[in-house]
């Protein structure tokens, strides 16, 4: 399976940051590759619905075509970490060889974008820095793939 992490940033983010070494340290332990597409809305002004369009669109234009969409959400569905591990183990099974998760910007996502999602998730109804909430979902992917190959499971 292929990964794609879509997400909506500033260009010059800092590479030292403690948060992107966690990233990099799950990335590099994940057996799937993972490639994380930052972009960047660089148009000013216009309302929140306008910025959430042009979102969508450079969001879309970063995850490749046929990709099982997953859009990150606070509002979204809360899973279980075996349940995650499950949802993934089946959509592989069913064929499906990339999934890509999306997440927006400050406003989060356009509704016609998560209306594209075959899942819309939540990492936590609390609100997260958006490297934070990349961590968070790495983390829970490297669990996902050590629950998918009989890893010891500490909830078990």
């Amino acid at each position: 399976m292929k990964i794609t992490v879509a997400c909506i940033g500033k260009a010059g983010r800092a590479k030292h940051d403690a948060a992107q070494s966690l990233l990099e340290s799950y990335r590099e332990r994940l057996p799937w590759p993972v490639t994380i597409r930052e972009v960047e809305d660089k148009k000013q002004g216009g309302s929140v619905a306008e910025r959430k369009s042009r979102e969508a669109a450079l969001l879309l234009a970063a995850i490749p075509k046929g990709a099982v969409i997953v859009a990150l959400d606070e509002r979204g569905k809360s899973l279980t970490s075996r349940h995650f591990a499950d949802l993934l183990a089946q959509w592989r099974d069913h064929g499906e060889a990339e999934i890509a998760f999306l997440i927006g910007g400050a406003d989060g996502l356009d509704p016609a974008l998560a209306a594209k999602a075959r899942l819309t998730l939540s990492l936590s109804a609390m609100t997260w820095p958006h490297l934070l909430a990349r961590v968070m979902l790495l983390e829970q992917l490297y669990r996902a793939w050590s629950l998918q190959t009989g890893h010891p499971y500490h909830r078990d």
